[in-house]
């Protein structure tokens, strides 16, 4: 056999090879999950609202829904938290709100969650008092379905829907959409505002948010 068809055969049966290889190791090899890596040079932050269950989208129990009504939630033993999707919010991004309640006592007990016994208050800091920028009752409209009472698994942390605030001031009574819209977007240059939240008789630390 000429050497030179038998060093063609040598090669085409190496690319074989080599291409065989390829495929497999394309089908084995890890891949990720797809995620993209946040650039270096990102600014903002993502609006992330509650992890975890949430009241009212079915991935927590409610009396009817275990088949007893369970004790009442004691005061002491259930901690408020109030929660924002950030500390610092860039010009023009609005705020997620919203609360986070955990019974510390040893058993399942039963709380009232409905929005009518939810309070969220954002203020600022000034001079000797805080200034009042927005109440979440100010312009709250009552639900047409009763709320049943919420179980508080012991240990586990249940959150409300996050609400967003537009960074404008609320009045009570004045809740027409055209008024809200025309009022100036408050914060910047890095202000500082507290959200309070309360569930009927318990009330949360402040949380502190900066905008700019």
């Amino acid at each position: 056999m000429p050497k030179q068809v038998y060093a063609r055969r040598r090669i085409t049966v190496l690319v074989i090879a080599l291409a065989i290889v390829a495929i497999i190791v394309a089908i084995v090899w890890p891949r990720g999950d797809g995620a993209a890596e946040p650039s270096a040079g990102a600014t903002g932050t993502a609006s992330n609202g509650p992890t975890g269950p949430v009241i009212g989208d079915g991935s927590t129990p409610t009396p009817g829904a275990t088949g007893a009504p369970g004790d009442a939630c004691l005061p002491g033993r259930v901690a408020i938290t109030a929660n924002t999707d950030a500390e610092e919010y860039p010009a023009g991004q609005p705020v997620q709100i919203w609360l986070t309640l955990q019974n510390n006592s040893a058993h399942d007990c039963v709380l009232d969650v409905s929005p009518e016994v939810q309070w969220y208050q954002i203020t600022s800091p000034s001079g000797d008092h805080d200034e009042v920028y927005w109440t979440s009752t100010d312009c709250q409209v009552a639900s047409e379905t009763p709320t049943p009472p919420q179980v508080l698994k012991a240990g586990v942390p249940i959150s409300t829907p996050a609400i967003t605030w537009d960074r404008r001031r609320s009045i009570a009574g004045d809740c027409e959409p055209e008024s809200i819209a025309a009022r100036e977007v408050v914060g910047g240059g890095g202000a500082s505002f507290d959200l309070t939240v309360k569930v009927g008789d318990l009330t949360s630390d402040s949380r502190r948010i900066y905008l700019y």
